[in-house]
């Protein structure tokens, strides 16, 4: 209910609805004194059927400080004309970094936690054009992204051309409204303000280690109603969650009071006040922002080279032991009594590749974590390009040092470390709901997984209790291995998944690619995976089928037509290999580079088809032979232009066919009879290839789909080498294959001349 009333969707009936709503909310800024307005707008994008998350369209944008309103402005136009189907286009909003979608309803991997994306669907039927609208009030500064899909693909496998085309288009523009007129409240120091009918706009500066902040209206006065009318709006709105705090001073007790515990650290933090009398009252108060510090307790840092008097090791664990100004944290137990609030340990950040970080423990293996001080570690992914990985954080317990009764509990917060494990252990802080984990006896292990983790300063926070007895804890001190990392993808997507960077413009963010049925954010999926069996069956039906290419090869060395036979060879080969190569699962064989195998392949394809037509046609020998290679070279040359282009294959042969259908009819009426001539010929032989060359190509061209593919492919060869062996024509008569001449006792010989097709006796 309180996102609804932050973030308003509205629809419009055309394109000038965008206009308009920039030049209203440009006026609207313009009425309130202190707001400016700026307008942001990238490129627009074609849209794609999801199928992973490549699939997806991403937009960034840069949300300046001490904004106050933005407006998202959504525009989806459709272009390809009425054989385009209606569609409802999906938009997702997340500030900090990518949104994390799952329009598939897939299982994540075990110990990943994923917050659902704030999501608007906007409907594209019989207009060309749609829009819509959303408003987010008091949103945090910094990265929004927007992510933008149609529905989930079809399993049909469409060829490209023979589809009616069809392009949905997204563009996005975003609307700012930004404050420039702000009282900035210091701490401890009241701030005298007069609140008229329009907001007021404050902010208080939060520095580094601060535990809590109380803010607080004194001596409110109101000259249209009694008590003290007003409304306190306190930090930004983040998608998809929100922890924004609202506090409204309408009644007693006074002072009016709001208690922050561990709000977000180095950043200015905005208050928004609003009068509850009306547009001509007015309402004076001071307002006071109180911080409470936390004192951290810092683990010293000893350079590599020091001399040995400095330094005191632990003979058992080989870990530096703390400077003597610290030595209570550790085995003399008395951390009850420390002043510190926290220990830090600090921690090296490490760049290995692209959006690939290495988080290690300086000088240390381990972390002390001991009662009542929480033991903090902060990881610093406030880049800006950290936020397109996966942030894995890995946690063991020393299993010699874990008791029945105690329990470590952690969490993982971004902006603050939480610290009030006493009180509570929901792992909130002021505006972020943090991950929790455990360890205890039983379970020694804890991971989390977090994709797409925002952009900002995150820390990892652990203490020691005991539920049962907490003078258990008092001399407790366990040693936690840390391993911490961020990586593109998590396992690099497993044995069924690619890894695959996406970008846009600058930003690189990540993606898992699946196969072999697998499915998921990281190809864990398994609910319509192939098993082992299965995608071995596929793979012998895909490649064994090419055998059936023996029957035209036969057939083609036995009526001596070589070049054919030899296409006929070429096409078997390569189709063989490269669905062999081709596999998604675990029966793959690649002799060459799959773009190399794909070519060769679809090159054999047309260039069988090709060759069978004009060999159909009874050319002259030389005429049909230049025909063959000519051909061959248009069609090497379509498939580099686009090779899954259908009408770069059809095209030459179609032309093939329009040569063969005019020899046949030529024929038919200089001999006055239909050709071929013999009916044992037409059924036999023609009709039969006719029909399985026409089923194989409705199969090929409108019943594959991405399940059946395997059955009907593996049809589709069977039918195309099937179909060739029918198709070729018979052998000229008096013809012996493997002579070129024969010569007779009284010397006289036989040629056969190319040119008149009559025999002559020389």
């Amino acid at each position: 209910t309180h996102l609804q009333r932050l973030c308003g969707v509205k629809a419009g009936p055309g394109v000038l609805v965008l206009r308009r709503l920039a030049q209203a909310h440009a006026r609207r800024a313009g009425q309130e004194v202190g707001l400016v307005s700026e307008h942001f707008s990238q490129a627009p994008q074609k849209l794609s059927f999801y199928s992973w998350y490549g699939s997806a369209r991403l937009f960034r944008f840069r949300v300046p400080p001490d904004t106050v309103l933005l407006r998202w402005l959504l525009q989806v136009s459709r272009e390809g004309g009425t054989a385009c189907t209606d569609a409802e286009i999906t938009v997702h909003f997340r500030s900090g970094a990518p949104p994390v979608i799952n329009p598939l309803g897939t299982s994540f991997p075990d110990d990943t936690s994923v917050q659902p994306s704030f999501q608007v669907r906007v409907p594209l039927s019989a207009a060309l054009l749609s829009n819509a609208s959303v408003n987010v009030s008091h949103p945090a500064p910094g990265d929004w992204f927007v992510a933008a899909h149609l529905p989930p693909s079809s399993q049909k496998i469409e060829l490209k051309g023979l589809a009616p085309t069809c392009a949905y288009v997204f563009q996005p523009d975003l609307l700012v409204t930004r404050v420039v007129e702000i009282s900035i409240m210091e701490p401890d120091v009241p701030l005298p303000h007069t609140l008229l009918s329009h907001p007021s706009y404050l902010k208080v500066f939060v520095p580094d280690y601060t535990r809590e902040l109380l803010l607080e209206l004194r001596d409110c006065v109101s000259s249209g109603s009694l008590g003290c009318p007003v409304r306190l709006t306190v930090g930004p709105v983040t998608l998809p969650s929100n922890f924004q705090k609202v506090l409204t001073c309408t009644s007693a007790p006074w002072p009016c009071r709001l208690l922050l515990p561990s709000p977000p650290w180095d950043r200015w933090l905005q208050v928004t006040a609003e009068s509850l009398v009306g547009p001509l009252g007015t309402v004076t108060f001071s307002a006071v922002a109180a911080l409470t510090a936390c004192r951290p307790q810092s683990v010293t840092i000893r350079p590599l080279l020091q001399s040995s008097q400095n330094q005191s090791f632990n003979a058992s664990t080989g870990l530096p032991s703390l400077s003597p100004d610290h030595q209570d944290l550790g085995r003399s137990g008395r951390v009850d009594r420390s002043p510190f609030c926290l220990t830090n340990y600090p921690v090296m950040r490490e760049d290995t590749d692209v959006v690939s970080v290495h988080f290690q423990l300086l000088d240390r293996v381990s972390v002390r974590v001991c009662q009542n001080t929480p033991s903090m570690m902060r990881l610093r992914l406030n880049t800006g390009m950290d936020s397109g990985g996966s942030l894995t954080i890995s946690l063991r317990a020393n299993k010699t040092e874990m008791r029945n009764e105690t329990v470590i509990v952690a969490c993982v917060n971004a902006a603050s470390p939480f610290l009030g494990f006493n009180s509570s252990l929901n792992c909130t802080t002021a505006f972020f709901q943090g991950y929790p984990l455990s360890l205890s006896a039983w379970s020694r292990r804890a991971n989390l997984i977090i994709p797409y983790p925002e952009t900002d300063n995150w820390y990892l926070s652990l203490q020691l209790m005991c539920p049962e007895n907490a003078e258990e804890c008092e001399q407790a001190v366990v040693h936690v291995e840390t391993t911490l990392y961020l990586v593109p993808c998590l396992n690099d997507c497993g044995p069924y998944g690619q890894c695959l960077l996406l970008r846009r413009h600058s930003y690189l963010y990540a993606g898992c690619s699946c196969k072999a049925g697998w499915r998921g954010w990281s190809c864990t999926d398994n609910s319509t995976a192939q098993t082992v069996a299965q995608q071995r069956a596929a793979a012998l039906l895909l490649t064994l089928s090419n055998l059936m290419f023996l029957a035209p090869i036969t057939v083609s060395v036995q009526r001596f037509f070589l070049v054919e036979a030899s296409v006929y060879a070429y096409t078997m080969f390569f189709s063989t290999f490269y669905h062999a190569c081709d596999q998604p699962g675990e029966a793959v064989l690649c002799i060459l580079n799959y773009d190399t195998l794909q070519y060769c392949d679809f090159l054999g394809s047309g260039a069988a088809i090709w060759v069978t037509i004009l060999c159909m046609a009874r050319l002259k020998a030389v005429l049909k032979y230049v025909l063959f290679l000519l051909g061959t070279l248009v069609i090497a040359m379509s498939l580099q232009l686009d090779r899954r282009g259908i009408w770069n294959m059809l095209g030459p042969c179609l032309f093939a066919f329009v040569i063969m259908a005019s020899m046949w009819t030529y024929r038919c009426g200089h001999r006055r009879q239909c050709y071929p001539t013999s009916w044992q010929r037409w059924t036999f032989y023609l009709l039969p290839g006719i029909s399985m060359a026409s089923v194989g190509v409705a199969i090929y061209t409108s019943m594959m789909t991405s399940d059946n593919y395997y059955y009907t492919h593996s049809i589709w060869h069977v039918l195309l080498a099937g179909s060739a062996a029918l198709l070729l024509p018979p052998p000229d008569e008096h013809t012996e294959p493997w002579t070129c001449s024969q010569k007779f006792p009284c010397h006289y010989q036989i040629c056969k001349n190319d040119r008149e097709e009559l025999y002559t006796v020389t």
